[in-house]
């Protein structure tokens, strides 16, 4: 059996999931280790992601929780470096972290909120997918699979979301780009662009904006979708891919928005 085999035998590998501690990074996190994988996770809250770990129970052993901010290249680094410490090797990277502000109007977009996003979305999605490149390249076997959390909006926009709207397109070029340059190493790219999915802490779903500036509460799934299709992707044998998976409320607006 090869070091592969040996590796899904006993489990199904390493993941490094980014935005770990709150959200769909803890969703996806706590579904990867049921599933079997070992799983880092990282974040800049401290609290957050030992509460991840503490909500994995009895699969805690199998969690690393690494407080990183993902714009930081020194950081990235090291949140890599620990998870190669820890469990030997990379074989899954979840690009989840992202930032969001308040819907503006394009005139009245502030640098810094476009930097917010811009800087974690793009630049920290390309950090660490630099990073899992690295890793996976070198270790032995090599090879290894990333999913990029992208969104609906890398395809259609809602109105006053420039800036996110912006960094969506851009983590789509990038998912492509590696998946063009991965060939040659093993290393399979794909994206993940989920809808609406209701709140986990139980609360209202907010209204949204649709294309015509009225306001309208959305349909939801509940997150359990979304971490079944991650799933889906991230247990493919490395030479198959899933480069695109959409999921969404079947009646959400998005395909023909507005």
């Amino acid at each position: 059996m090869s070091a592969r085999g040996e590796d899904r035998a006993r489990g199904r590998g390493t993941a490094v999931v980014t935005g770990g501690g709150s959200g769909l990074g803890r969703a996806s996190a706590l579904a990867l280790l049921a599933d079997g994988w070992s799983v880092a996770v990282a974040g800049r809250r401290k609290e957050a992601l030992e509460e991840t770990v503490a909500l994995a129970g009895r699969d805690a052993d199998r969690v690393l929780a690494v407080p990183t901010d993902i714009r930081s290249p020194v950081e990235v680094e090291s949140l890599f470096a620990a998870v190669r410490a820890r469990f030997g090797r990379v074989d899954l990277l979840f690009n989840n972290a992202g930032a969001a502000v308040p819907r503006t109007p394009v005139e009245e977009v502030a640098l810094e909120d476009w930097h917010r996003i811009v800087d974690t979305t793009v630049t920290g999605t390309f950090l660490c997918a630099r990073e899992a490149f690295r890793s996976m390249r070198e270790q032995s076997p090599p090879g290894g699979r990333i999913i990029n959390n992208g969104a609906p909006s890398a395809h259609s926009p809602r109105p006053n979301s420039v800036a996110y709207t912006t960094a969506k397109h851009a983590v789509l070029g990038l998912t492509r780009a590696l998946s063009l340059d991965g060939r040659a190493h093993g290393i399979a790219c794909g994206q993940i662009d989920v809808g609406n999915v209701a709140p986990v802490d139980g609360g209202p779903q907010p209204p949204a904006m649709q294309a015509d500036g009225t306001m309208a509460v959305e349909p939801t799934i509940p997150v359990e979708r979304f971490t079944e299709a991650l799933l889906l992707m991230a247990s493919m044998p490395l030479e198959a891919n899933v480069q695109f998976l959409t999921v969404l409320p079947t009646s959400m607006p998005f395909v023909g928005r507005g």
